[in-house]
């Protein structure tokens, strides 16, 4: 996003000797000291947790039995339908998680079920039955003679739809791990990692570990039944796990690690189709996320129906599987250039509400694809910091209720299941997580849930005028710090995904150049609406530049010929095989302060450091353009003077010591980076490039040496050396020296009234018609 969004960055960590030591065996290159403060910085600060976080083989899995009576009702129920050769029925979910859950019990549970005779499948359709368990859908199993469902990402909530299932002699096995209800369903087994808490290993599991645990445990009930290893299903395990967004910790992070190392070696020929179709090599996380993922999750989005996913990843026939991966492809394409279509429309929506009074956006359209929904409201969420609902109110053919279908996205860690769920009696159906949900509503219902979903936010205590997103920077670096090695020092971090996001760089004072957008194109050529924007990144320290892309964006959008603060991922091109930066935000540096002295003749100077507690100086600058005609015009135009200026004068304190702190990173990022390239600088360069005067200088120079940094000083000219602090220093002097010299600089000369105008935000044109110095005193 090009930002009205706040850029914050991670504090630099003191990081004990013994951890550097483990960091640098796996990261021997730069000496693992970035991504070591990366590791810190996310609580991973003890011997165990470290090596069982970069190294798999040293993790302990979590035994499937750690649910406990759960999983043992299940492995008898099971058990039973080995000996009596009982029809089963997997119920599953059409986006990836449900896929691949449904891919892993149609593969594990085939080795203990004839598939086909004994053992099917049934996936919903994303169009006219939506998530979860249907009673349309049980009664059709029922007529064909199935005596169990074990249900996949879904279930756990579908309490009507479970006891229907029983009153028709079926029984129901539910693997899950969406919200629970308050009341256990009537089920076999309820085996769903949302019954741990939240820092146990098996929380974060998604809907398909949860079904690989299930058959985990039925590999070791029945340990001479299976004709196939288990590992061989991890692949599947890794594609839901990062494409369901959950947190990669604990088991999580295992199993997607083991799993990316066995997409190496796939025996699922459509899993290779389709890295060859998507151009990557299946060794990174982002091969899942950019790759495997959306191609999987566009089939129903597109079409509705996604059963044939299941076959794409299963299938043994290398044409079918052809064909197959040849039609999600052509889905994927389709897909972006209505997401494309569908971002516009609703940006357009969105410039005619007022957002300052809105919390959770709430918008409607008869025209909206219902299957792509949940991809918008995730990058609206994002851009505008508010939760997002988008609703299709198109009419359904048969149908006697008008209902409007679609999804929300959260942020913030604002919990969306628990907002929807207060207005549950405005609902037909919902269902989610704290991020994300899905729900439908009687049209004419939306209203009153916008308002109520609203009301319900303010009464959280949220503050609805000020949830502007926060973009989190993880480390400070240069353009010239950036390269394979970074790369490689980085990729440590790996599988990244929620919980543990791919690093962040913050990279200021840089400038784009070599910009141009580009249309991609589908399987046949053929141009679609989805651009991406290719440039070259370029500092003081790597004038060349280093190249980089913007998907979905155009390069109307990017500034040029201005420095600008950006935030950045570093990945790798498989095609090109070299790294380039994926851009995230950008915004023009905040340290650019321009003034137009031309634009108008008469100038004031004015003290900004004033406290509630000082005289107000800009109470002699307030000009009314008319003369009031009762003293209460007076007072009130003095009382808002008054209150803008406290507004103004905290938010220009935040400013500077946010640019002090800025200031004080930057003075560290140059003395390593001189340090690493063995070169000096002068102090006269130091000054120009800091905007600091002599007597900052020296003091941030001390703060330097109180940081780890040795500096000599020979003819005007610093050399740097690092070494590691082993205390924590204080920045107090320099940040508070820095702050009192650019308030200086900038205000004590003569600034333009027109740019006063600008930033008291006066909403009158001002004259010097009428000068009011203080409501209480007689106008001359």
């Amino acid at each position: 996003m090009v930002s009205d969004s706040r850029f914050s960055i991670h504090p630099l960590y003191t990081i004990p000797e013994w951890f550097l030591a483990i960091v640098n065996q796996y990261s021997p290159e730069l000496g693992g000291r970035f991504v070591a403060q990366l590791l810190w910085h996310r609580g991973i600060q003890d011997p165990g947790t470290l090596i069982g976080f970069l190294d798999s083989k040293a993790y302990q899995p979590t035994s499937p039995f750690a649910f406990g009576q759960e999983m043992k009702w299940a492995m008898q129920r099971l058990k039973k339908a080995l000996e009596t050769k009982e029809r089963i029925t997997i119920w599953g979910d059409f986006d990836a998680d449900g896929i691949t859950a449904t891919s892993v019990l149609w593969e594990g549970l085939g080795q203990f079920f004839p598939q086909h005779l004994q053992l099917n499948y049934y996936i919903p359709n994303r169009f006219t039955e939506s998530h979860g368990l249907n009673c349309l859908g049980i009664e059709k199993l029922a007529v064909q003679g199935t005596k169990l469902i074990i249900t996949c990402d879904t279930g756990s909530t579908n309490l009507v739809e479970i006891e229907y299932a029983n009153q028709l002699g079926i029984d129901i096995i539910v693997t899950d791990h969406h919200t629970l209800p308050e009341d256990r369903p009537s089920v076999v087994a309820m085996i769903n990692s949302r019954y741990f808490a939240d820092n146990h290993p098996l929380f974060h599991l998604s809907g398909v570990a949860v079904a690989y645990k299930l058959i985990e445990a039925l590999y070791q009930t029945f340990p001479d039944l299976p004709q196939q290893p288990i590992e061989n299903l991890l692949d599947l395990v890794a594609i839901g796990l990062i494409a369901d967004l959950v947190q990669l910790k604990g088991d999580c992070r295992y199993l997607a690690q083991k799993g990316i190392e066995q997409i190496q070696k796939s025996t699922h020929l459509g899993v290779v189709k389709l890295l060859e179709y998507c151009k990557r090599n299946g060794d990174r996380p982002t091969d899942i996320s950019f790759g495997i993922g959306p191609r999987i999750n566009a089939v129903s989005r597109i079409h509705g129906d996604g059963s044939f996913c299941v076959e794409l990843l299963t299938s043994q026939d290398s044409k079918q599987c052809q064909k197959l991966v040849i039609d999600a492809e052509l889905a994927n394409t389709r897909r972006k250039s209505l997401q494309n279509d569908l971002i516009l429309n609703v940006k357009k929506k969105l410039a005619r509400i007022d957002l300052s009074t809105t919390g959770v956006i709430v918008l409607d359209d008869p025209q909206w694809p219902s299957g792509i929904l949940g991809l918008v409201a995730g990058q609206i969420a994002q851009e505008y910091g508010k939760p997002t609902i988008l609703l299709s109110t198109s009419s359904e053919e048969n149908s006697t209720t008008h209902l409007a279908r679609g999804s929300a996205r959260s942020v913030q860690n604002i919990d969306l299941y628990k907002l929807v769920n207060s207005q549950s009696h405005l609902l037909h159906r919902f269902g989610g997580h704290p991020l994300a949900a899905g729900l439908s509503l009687p049209v004419e219902n939306i209203s009153l849930f916008r308002e109520g979903i609203n009301q319900q936010l303010r009464q959280k205590g949220y503050d609805n005028l000020n949830l502007m997103p926060t973009v989190e920077a993880d480390l400070l670096v240069t353009v010239a710090d950036l390269g394979l090695s970074l790369y490689r020092e980085l990729k440590l971090l790996e599988p990244c995904g929620m919980g543990n996001p791919s690093p962040k760089l913050l990279i200021q004072n840089c400038r784009f150049i070599n910009v141009f957008s580009k249309n991609i194109e589908d399987l046949r050529g053929k141009k679609i609406r989805y651009q991406r924007v290719a440039f070259s990144l370029v500092d003081e320290t790597l004038p060349e530049g280093f190249e980089g892309v913007w998907w979905g964006h155009t390069s109307d959008e990017l500034p040029q010929n201005i420095n600008c603060d950006t935030i950045v991922e570093l990945d790798f091109n498989t095609k090109t095989e070299k790294c380039e930066l994926r851009l995230i935000a950008v915004r023009p540096t905040t340290s650019q302060i321009n003034y137009n002295e031309s634009l108008i003749e008469e100038q004031y100077l004015i003290d900004w450091r004033l406290t509630k507690d000082e005289t107000m100086s800009l109470e002699r600058l307030q000009l009314l353009e008319k003369c009031p005609t009762d003293w209460t015009e007076i007072q009130q135009a003095y009382r808002d003077a008054i209150a803008q200026q406290d507004k103004l004068a905290l938010a220009y304190s935040h400013s500077l010591k946010s640019s002090a702190e800025q200031t004080l990173q930057q003075f560290i990022g140059i003395a390593k980076y001189l340090t690493r390239r063995k070169q000096t600088i002068t102090k006269q360069q130091l000054k120009e490039k800091l905007n600091l005067s002599d007597h900052t200088l020296n003091l941030g120079l001390q703060t330097l040496a109180n940081s780890g940094f040795i500096y000599q000083l020979k003819n005007d000219t610093v050399k740097f050396t690092f070494i590691q602090s082993h205390h924590k220093a204080n920045h107090q002097d320099f940040l508070n020296a820095y702050q009192e010299e650019q308030f200086q600089k900038q205000y004590f000369y003569q600034v333009p009234l027109e740019t006063l105008q600008h930033q008291l935000n006066f909403s009158s044109t001002i004259s010097s018609s009428f000068n009011l110095s203080s409501p209480f005193t007689t106008p001359e």
